[in-house]
């Protein structure tokens, strides 16, 4: 055995055969959803039913925010100067970093954090108020919480009301809802706890590790990128000077989901 060789425990490539962490990836088709499915290839198992189902909603509560979200912006500025797909999806991709998309690896450590921190004495407001204290010392936000739009995310409301019927939450979501509480107390107003904030929430009881957390943002977001880039290439004049506000949705009147 070579000094090069090494092990993934991830995929099993054969001839007429794929397994994903053990299954069969054709056995798998049609018998899980995505959601399942990206649970098992990062987890390495399989997720219970409610886990899965909750797995499905974290990863549409994110896929399009609209036209003006950075990523979308770089996106469908790459495609207009004649970029390909994938080099348009990239630019989007790259646009999605601390300050937009990115709050969610920084919001998991810091409940995270606060977990590590509770003990019998403390209570969860308190403790994310001292912790707000610390972070305003260093000069620092609390990722996860306030929205430039929303003042009630519906995206969120809904993530954290699922959890409930589910049961599926625990600690993380209990600190984030300490922290918006305690975020309300100090500042006089509500910051509300935005779907960054609260895929962290969630995403750290199910016991996922922080460092993966950016990863649901950007697996979901590409797929409206990919809406966008496309709709950018059929419908828009190359070159054009792509305003970063001024437009307008023409799409399907308001419907629901029967």
């Amino acid at each position: 055995m070579s000094d090069l060789h090494w092990t993934t425990a991830i995929t099993s490539v054969k001839p007429n055969e794929i397994r994903l962490r053990g299954y069969r990836i054709d056995e798998l088709i049609g018998q899980v959803t995505f959601g399942e499915a990206v649970y098992l290839a990062l987890k390495g198992e399989r997720p219970s039913p409610e886990v899965g189902r909750l797995m499905n909603a974290m990863l549409v509560s994110s896929i399009d925010h609209g036209a003006t979200p950075p990523s979308v912006l770089a996106a469908r500025t790459a495609a207009s100067t004649g970029a390909t797909l994938s080099a348009s999806l990239a630019a989007g991709v790259l646009a999605i970093n601390r300050y937009h998309g990115g709050a969610i690896e920084g919001c998991m450590r810091l409940l995270v954090e606060a977990i590590g921190r509770l003990d019998g004495d403390t209570l969860p407001q308190a403790l994310a108020s001292k912790m707000l204290a610390e972070l305003k010392v260093e000069g620092k936000r609390a990722p996860g919480f306030g929205h430039r739009i929303h003042t009630d995310d519906p995206r969120t409301r809904r993530l954290l009301a699922l959890a409930d019927e589910l049961q599926v939450g625990d600690k993380g979501v209990m600190m984030a809802r300490a922290f918006e509480e305690a975020l309300e107390v100090d500042l006089g107003r509500r910051l509300p706890l935005n779907v960054d904030g609260a895929l962290a929430a969630l995403l750290v009881d199910l016991g996922f590790p922080p460092e993966l957390g950016n990863a649901f943002f950007i697996a979901t977001r590409v797929i409206g990128l990919a809406a966008h880039v496309h709709e950018e290439m059929a419908t828009q004049r190359p070159m054009r000077r792509i305003h970063p506000t001024d437009h307008e949705y023409d799409g399907p009147d308001p419907r629901e989901w029967e």
